[in-house]
């Protein structure tokens, strides 16, 4: 009895009328031939135990659904984005292909050292010579931090183009051994910077793929893949240098092979990958499929279409922008107040040279005022090219045609899954206006 039922008068006389504690709960939940006994026990803190009581699945649906719980993403495939699978699918060729090239680049490195190890020891000893070189590629790489959140695709690919030159200069080693610290030193280094670029720009990539808040568990079986296969592939590499790439003539041949393999995977691997934060390359192909057709293409949509080796391509649909120039290089300074007096209480500035605009954004833009410039640009130029009025008037024109039909845009930007808070531009130059009392 407790001192709240005693105040209350209760007396001893509750002790006799006290409850019995709840007994435990049971049912039985059946899904896809497997019976499930459950049970809940209020007394014991609602916990809810499960127990498997018959599983009538055959053996081959017991070991799918065992990988798909070690190795995607818990709800799969309903908890992430359109394209996971392939993206998954191609990953693991690539880790797979990458870790046989790296067994045998170090067994290179060792044979140009005048050492002949066995293919064990050259999996051992390819630690030491890879981590050493990260401190070096770290440096190299801090400065490009923006770069890669604006292009993390292009960036991932980059890096696996330059852990293959590394591992290509450490398959001609042998050949050159008067030259070996030069050629191992060089080829550690483009590994290096490889290893910071990837890291890098994985959180990105997998941020594209979260549907329900888990992008921890994405990030964790993401990162089992990533270790089966690599762990497949030291086993596979260990077996052809034991074999067909013992010497330098068979690692030549096959070392080509594995790199066109390795970065067939990362470029499908990319383009399977929908990244839904604006940049200069999707924003522009954002407002020109909007210009052409009224529709906003989903992330989904344009992943394919994107170009992953050369993204600052201009547009002309969306008016051949280019974006981040120094105010100082596109801009007279009579210009500046003119523009801003044109464009009154934005935040972006746009100049046409030739057959391009330039745009310069202020320091506190967000996605949504780089899509309202790059809307007026597109406008602007699709009225010159009428031939309907000069180029100042075409601009008011098309100012004023964005403010009418920007709302509507930019919602249905939303709602196709573009995060518009923010505009990925890079270490691109932007610009802050002194205010003066």
């Amino acid at each position: 009895m407790n001192i709240l039922e005693r105040i209350r008068g209760g007396g001893d006389r509750a002790a006799a009328t006290e409850r019995p504690p709840p007994q435990p709960e049971f049912w039985v939940e059946i899904s896809e031939s497997v019976s499930r006994l459950c049970s809940f026990d209020a007394s014991g803190g609602g916990r809810i135990s499960v127990k498997v009581i018959q599983d009538s699945r055959p053996i081959h649906d017991k070991v799918v659904d065992s990988f798909l719980n070690k190795f995607f993403p818990s709800g799969y495939p309903y908890s992430v984005n359109e394209g996971y699978l392939t993206y998954t699918k191609f990953r693991a060729l690539q880790h797979f292909s990458s870790a046989m090239l790296h067994v045998l680049s170090t067994q290179s490195l060792l044979f140009a050292a005048g050492l002949r190890p066995t293919p064990a020891q050259a999996t051992a000893v390819s630690w030491i010579l890879k981590d050493g070189m990260q401190h070096a590629g770290k440096l190299i790489c801090s400065s490009m931090g923006a770069r890669m959140d604006s292009e993390p695709k292009s960036w991932r690919i980059l890096a696996d183009v330059l852990y293959d030159l590394g591992t290509a200069l450490e398959f001609v080693s042998p050949l050159c051994p008067q030259l070996f610290l030069e050629v191992a030193g060089l080829g550690n280094f483009a590994k290096g910077m490889a290893v910071v670029a990837a890291r890098a720009t994985r959180l990105p990539i997998y941020s594209s793929f979260a549907k329900e808040g888990n992008l921890s568990d994405l990030f964790a079986k993401g990162e089992a893949i990533s270790t089966l296969f690599n762990v497949m592939g030291i086993g596979a590499g260990i077996g052809l240098a034991s074999t067909v790439c013992s010497t330098t003539q068979g690692k030549l041949i096959a070392g080509p092979l594995l790199s066109a393999v390795h970065i067939y995977g990362v470029v499908q691997e990319m383009r399977a990958t929908p990244v839904n934060t604006l940049n200069p390359q999707r924003t522009a192909m954002i407002v020109a499929d909007f210009v052409k057709s009224g529709k906003v293409s989903s992330p989904a949509e344009l992943r394919y279409r994107e170009d992953l080796l050369f993204p600052n391509r201009l547009i002309e649909e969306a008016g051949s922008v280019k974006i981040g120039q120094p105010l100082r290089r596109v801009l007279c300074p009579g210009l500046v107040e003119q523009l801003r007096a044109t464009f009154p209480n934005e935040k972006f500035l746009l100049n046409q040279k030739s057959n391009k605009t330039y745009m310069v954004l202020e320091q506190s833009a967000s996605g949504e005022d780089a899509l309202r410039g790059w809307l007026v640009a597109a406008f602007a130029s699709e009225i010159e090219r009428s031939g309907m009025g000069s180029r100042d008037a075409a601009l008011n024109e098309a100012y004023e045609k964005m403010e009418r039909v920007f709302p509507t845009f930019v919602s249905e930007v939303r709602s196709r899954g573009w995060y518009t808070d923010q505009f990925l531009d890079g270490n691109g130059s932007r610009i802050a206006f002194a205010k003066f009392q």
